[in-house]
């Protein structure tokens, strides 16, 4: 966390992210201030970095993903051209939501949602035959305990 944050600031965030809809009156009076300077801060705040970007939480079943999966993928080679080739594969795929590069065992971990489990391995079939990549382990999510995507703000605010 920057030191250039301070109280107000972290409240800021924290609402937009629980209200990413908030509008800037509503948001100057949770946090305190009076709406100019307010606006001003989240302007700020989005110049730095801090708010990268504004977004809906759709639910994917209802829509018709009916399927996640989580896929791990281990690659025959970990050279820089070959990973940013693997990662150019991933972000044309639409059904990859998540990929994130891991240290250990496993190269990749993607994280998947598709109508139905033919569309998905449909999709795996594409992913094996991916260059470089030696093998992929699916497993279908049961049930989601926890979907927090949000930062832990009361964490922040002790520090």
């Amino acid at each position: 966390m920057s030191r250039d944050l301070d109280d107000i600031d972290l409240k800021i965030l924290a609402e937009i992210q629980a209200d990413g809809r908030i509008t800037n009156v509503e948001l100057a009076r949770r946090v305190g201030i009076s709406p100019p300077p307010c606006l001003r801060r989240v302007r700020a705040l989005e110049e730095a970095g801090y708010i990268s970007g504004y977004r809906g939480l759709l639910d994917p079943r209802k829509l018709g993903f009916d399927v996640t999966v989580f896929a791990s993928v281990h690659l025959s080679s970990q050279a820089d051209a070959d990973l940013r080739a693997f990662e150019a594969f991933v972000r044309a795929e639409p059904l990859v939501r998540e990929c994130w590069m891991l240290s250990g065992d496993v190269d990749f971990i993607l994280k998947c949602v598709a109508p139905d489990m033919n569309t998905f391995q449909e999709f795996v079939t594409r992913l094996t035959a991916a260059p470089h990549v030696r093998n992929v382990r699916t497993s279908l999510v049961l049930h989601n305990s926890k979907d927090a995507a949000a930062v832990p703000m009361e964490m922040a605010a002790r520090r």
